[in-house]
């Protein structure tokens, strides 16, 4: 960053001659640039945040829309706004690339251990009242899980289908293993939606985002 200082504060962008911003000049200016977008305290609104200002941007790369320095961004060629709009899911790996994109440039990526959770009590509850298990295999970053969590879940006929026949068992992939030997058949997919009986036999999987509609019936399907 001392560097892009002296070109542009000192050097009138001669020493490095920029015409558009860096990775990492676009990533401060969208974390902790003065017009930074969200907290770091709250990712997932963050991330939100992050995603409205690229497709706003993106679709009107005016100087108004900018959270760049100004001083600095009079020196970048004129932007063209794109053809096509970008997909959601494009939005979604777009702003998670810039929010870890420091882990990336420095080689600091770790591998966490992923944790076994014994859902004992669940399967119990299940046998008890003569349930199916519906296992929600979901991730904190995962742009189709909040989207089903705030359009799906949250609506009542979809909370008393859940109730009524089945015990809900929602798994984070990114910190722990599937249960019930499921982690052999998940193909990584986030949202995936399996099914078992109370034997602990999967009678389902359901991989992908689901509507209203489509989540009842598969509900149902295996009931």
């Amino acid at each position: 960053m001392k560097t892009l200082k002296i070109n542009f504060y000192e050097k009138n962008n001669t020493l490095l001659n920029l015409r558009a911003p860096t990775v990492n000049m676009l990533t401060y200016a969208l974390l902790r640039g003065p017009k930074h977008l969200g907290s770091t305290d709250d990712k997932e609104m963050q991330q939100i945040e992050i995603e409205e200002f690229l497709s706003d941007y993106l679709s009107n790369p005016s100087p108004e829309n900018s959270i760049c320095d100004p001083y600095i961004s009079k020196h970048y060629d004129k932007k063209m706004k794109i053809k096509k709009a970008l997909k959601e899911e494009e939005l979604s790996a777009l702003a998670l690339y810039f929010m870890n994109f420091d882990t990336f440039f420095k080689g600091k990526i770790k591998k966490d251990k992923k944790s076994l959770v014994s859902y004992t009590k669940e399967l119990k509850l299940a046998k008890k009242h003569n349930k199916h298990l519906l296992v929600y295999a979901h991730s904190p970053t995962c742009y189709f899980c909040k989207k089903m969590e705030k359009n799906v879940f949250t609506l009542s006929s979809i909370k008393n289908a859940i109730k009524d026949d089945y015990v809900f068992i929602k798994i984070n992939v990114d910190k722990n293993i599937l249960p019930f030997s499921l982690q052999e058949k998940y193909k990584g997919i986030t949202p995936t939606f399996f099914i078992l009986n109370n034997k602990k036999e999967l009678l389902h999987k359901y991989p992908g985002s689901w509507s209203k509609k489509d989540f009842l019936d598969i509900l149902k399907e295996s009931l």
